[in-house]
């Protein structure tokens, strides 16, 4: 009976931290998006060197993109992740903050060499509610978002969606804020 109990108990923390873990930069959905979607070629990245003053707060990385296609146009992307809320947690701001009582979802946004969105996909929901910001539709509004655009707000020209408030806020001021890093990390090279 103890060792049922133990080893129940330890696949659960071991489960609890791979749930939590960090973002797996080799998720097969990243490599399939690049290789299928974008029909690119020998697909590789590499990640990109962020200074400390640039990299405050960041939960992701960005890569310099390449492929044996010379016609792509994919030069950059960005994999990272958004804090959600798990239900009935967002009551209290500071557990949000921490980590604590929220879920999250990772997700990847391609780049042109002009800074601008080509594509977002969300490629591990973790989250309880919220998921319709996975629909390829809803992503596709970020298409074209540049350091240039005018700024992305919900409701003026990011569709707000009903039940997840918390992920598209989250999702759309993260992208905001990846694209101008990308595009002072390129400025200043």
């Amino acid at each position: 009976m103890k060792q049922s109990v133990l080893t129940f108990l330890l696949v659960t923390l071991s489960w609890s931290v791979v749930a939590n873990g960090d973002i797996n930069y080799a998720h097969k959905a990243i490599k399939k998006t690049l290789e299928k979607s974008c029909k690119l070629i020998n697909a590789q990245f590499n990640e990109m060197a962020i200074p400390d003053d640039l990299s405050a707060g960041l939960q992701g990385k960005f890569f310099s993109v390449s492929s044996d296609n010379a016609d792509s146009e994919i030069t950059h992307m960005y994999v990272g992740r958004v804090n959600s809320c798990r239900a009935g947690g967002c009551s209290m701001p500071a557990a949000q903050a921490m980590g604590g009582d929220s879920e999250y979802f990772d997700y990847m946004v391609l780049y042109n060499n002009n800074r601008e969105v080509i594509l977002v996909k969300i490629f591990n929901y973790q989250a309880t509610h919220g998921h319709e910001v996975t629909a390829k539709g809803w992503l596709k509004q970020f298409v074209g978002y540049g350091t240039e655009s005018k700024d992305l707000e919900v409701g003026r020209n990011i569709d707000s969606i009903s039940g997840a408030t918390i992920s598209v806020n989250g999702i759309t001021q993260d992208i905001s804020d990846k694209t101008k890093i990308l595009n002072n990390l390129l400025s200043n090279s």
